[in-house]
C-alpha cells in the first residue's frame, strides 16, 4: 500500500492530537483519583461529625491542593488557590531541576505557552486587557525549582490544567533524574 505525502501528513496530524488527546485524559483521571483520595481521607477523619461541621472543614482545605506522584504516592508539591494567584510549592524533600524534561518542553512550552498566546490574542481583539494575560514566575533556588506562581490564570478550568499538567509533568521529573 503507497500513501501520498499528504496523506502521510494527515496520518501523523491525526496520530498527534490523539497522543495529545489520551495525555489530556489521562491527567484528567489523575486529578479524578487523587481528588477521591482526597475525598475518603475527609469522610475518613469526619465519619463521626455532624454535617455542618463536615463542611467548614472541606471549606478551609478548599483551596490547598496536594500535587502526588501517582495516585496514592508521595506528595511532590502543594498547589494554593487564591482568586488572583495560583501557588505551586514543591515539597522541601524534593529536588526538580529545571532543565530536567518534560518541564521547559512541555508544562512551560506547550501548557503555560499556549494559554500566554490565547491571551495576548484576546487583548489584542480586545477581549482582555493586556494587564490580563497570564503570569508564569519559577522561583528557584540555583537550578531547583522551589515554587512556580502563576497570576491571571482567570478560568477555574486553566487551574485544573495547570495542577494536572505540573503533576504529570514533576513525575516525569523524577523519573527522568533518577535514570
Amino acid at each position: 500500500m503507497s500513501l501520498s505525502e499528504e496523506q502521510i501528513r494527515d496520518i501523523l496530524a491525526l496520530q498527534e492530537r490523539i497522543s495529545h488527546e489520551i495525555e489530556t485524559h489521562e491527567r484528567e483521571l489523575e486529578l479524578l483519583k487523587k481528588n477521591l483520595v482526597t475525598l475518603n481521607t475527609i469522610l475518613k477523619q469526619s465519619s463521626f461529625s455532624k454535617a455542618s461541621s463536615l463542611k467548614v472543614a472541606i471549606e478551609e482545605d478548599a483551596n490547598v491542593i496536594p500535587i502526588r506522584k501517582g495516585v496514592e504516592g508521595d506528595i511532590i508539591a502543594n498547589a494554593e488557590v487564591t482568586p488572583d494567584k495560583l501557588s505551586i510549592v514543591v515539597s522541601d524533600d524534593v529536588q526538580l531541576d529545571e532543565n530536567t524534561h518534560p518541564f521547559k518542553s512541555f508544562f512551560l512550552g506547550r501548557i503555560i505557552g499556549e494559554m500566554e498566546k490565547k491571551d495576548a490574542f484576546d487583548a489584542q481583539k480586545g477581549k482582555i486587557d493586556k494587564d490580563s494575560i497570564i503570569n508564569c514566575i519559577i522561583n528557584k533556588d540555583g537550578n531547583t525549582i522551589r515554587e512556580i506562581l502563576i497570576k491571571n490564570y482567570r478560568e477555574k478550568d486553566r487551574v485544573k490544567e495547570i495542577i494536572n499538567t505540573v503533576g504529570w509533568s514533576f513525575a516525569r521529573m523524577i523519573e527522568n533524574s533518577s535514570k
